[in-house]
């Protein structure tokens, strides 16, 4: 009852008002949480030369950029209807479309993510879109439910039922859709701002299985709640015999991309996750440690 309630008051505020509620909580209550003990060694692995007031300028802003896609999720139908999402290169998602052969599409937790899916789908191009399912079964259904408001409607789990409605769904033509900048134990070993990374290979695992192109896409915060959403040039894989080096390879590259990203927007990327393995964050000084 507690989250249909804030889907039902975020969709009574409506789109700019619920955006500023969202921000303003967590900017607020967010560095009073041990996250930004998270937050702030991120930052300080990321951008070592950054002046320590500019990391705080900067995580209070992801802050605040968190709570206003967490809030915006609710009214994803209301942003693609009042149209507030800039795409550049659309062309690549209609010849995507219209070639009837799937795409690995990959990306990062810039923004708001959901512009992403939103997006894809709103281009016409079939595709099944990865999720985590919620730990409540009634929450999860409220999502799924959202979702639907702005046209997803197929959806892979993350798991081993998930991945075998990947290779089916890509069998039929269906492009798939997954994020890819974060910790994924299991995955091979990259390298993101200089610093050993583990990532998942699922994207380039697909791309190399049925011989397509990983297909990245980014989006940026504008002001006034818009959002511009760029598909960038696909990431072509190189067939070598190696498999286990090619998926490496596939793995860097989106890494590489990640970071571009990252570097070009710091804000808006999701800062609060725990990306490096423990002996990277083991590397920090005490001082660092304790912030």
């Amino acid at each position: 009852m507690g989250f249909a309630a804030f889907i039902g008051l975020m969709r009574l505020l409506g789109v700019q008002r619920a955006s500023g509620l969202g921000g303003w909580l967590l900017r607020t209550l967010g560095p009073k949480t041990g996250t930004q003990k998270t937050v702030m060694r991120n930052l300080r692995i990321a951008f070592p030369d950054m002046p320590p007031a500019e990391r705080e300028r900067l995580a209070l802003d992801q802050w605040e950029q968190t709570g206003r896609a967490f809030a915006e999720t609710a009214l994803m139908d209301q942003i693609v209807a009042q149209d507030r999402i800039e795409v550049v290169g659309l062309e690549r998602l209609h010849a995507i479309r219209d070639s009837g052969r799937p795409v690995v599409f990959v990306g990062g937790h810039f923004a708001n993510i959901e512009t992403l899916a939103a997006t894809i789908i709103g281009a016409g191009v079939p595709c099944q879109i990865t999720y985590r399912a919620a730990n409540n079964p009634y929450v999860d259904a409220q999502i799924i439910a959202a979702r639907a408001r702005y046209g997803i409607t197929l959806f892979a789990p993350k798991g081993g039922d998930g991945a075998r409605e990947l290779l089916a769904g890509m069998a039929r033509g269906e492009s798939v859709a997954l994020m890819n900048d974060q910790k994924f134990s299991e995955g091979p070993e990259v390298t993101f701002f200089g610093q050993p990374v583990n990532a998942a290979p699922g994207p380039s695992r697909l791309a190399l299985k049925f011989g397509t192109v990983l297909q990245p896409l980014s989006v940026t915060r504008l002001p006034g709640v818009r959002f511009r959403l760029t598909v960038h040039d696909p990431i072509a894989l190189e067939k070598t015999g190696n498999r286990s080096a090619d998926i490496a390879r596939g793995v860097q590259a989106i890494t590489r991309f990640i970071e571009d990203r990252v570097r070009e927007h710091p804000v808006d990327w999701f800062w609060v996750h725990k990306r490096w393995p423990d002996r990277v964050y083991a590397t920090l000084t005490e001082t660092d440690q304790a912030i």
